[in-house]
């Protein structure tokens, strides 16, 4: 079998990419070292992000038949944000969103008060658990 200039030049590239990859290569162990009261405090947070309320934006207040217009206007303009109907004596409120954080809600805001103006973000109350 007889080796031409061009198979031996490209078994030699071959080759030697082989090797300087494995000369390359590096292996090591990585050890963390973190105090203990991290797993607790991550614990903690958790449990805090978990009771917490979240930010929602009021769009409407006022009567059932209101609420229930201001509540189909608004799933037809965003589609992205669900809806709740509360009822606080005496009026009806539509709720909208489930926000994490304040900023959130606001970056919503301006795109909500294009159409409803008298929109504005909250923090709902904890409700109380009964036994």
């Amino acid at each position: 079998m007889k080796i031409t200039p061009t198979k031996f030049i490209l078994n030699l590239i071959v080759l030697t990419m082989f090797t300087m990859s494995n000369l390359l290569a590096q292996e090591g162990v990585v050890t963390v070292n973190q105090d203990r009261q991290i797993d607790e405090l991550l614990k903690l947070k958790k449990e805090v992000n978990r009771t917490e309320s979240n930010y929602k934006i009021q769009i409407y207040s006022g009567n059932r038949t209101g609420a229930e217009n201001a509540r189909l206007e608004f799933r037809k303009s965003f589609l992205n944000w669900s809806t709740n109907m509360k009822y606080e004596t005496p009026n009806y409120k539509i709720w909208v969103g489930n926000f994490k954080t304040r900023l959130e809600a606001d970056r919503a805001l301006l795109k909500v008060k294009k159409k409803f103006g008298d929109a504005f973000p909250f923090k709902p109350k904890k409700q109380k658990k009964t036994p």
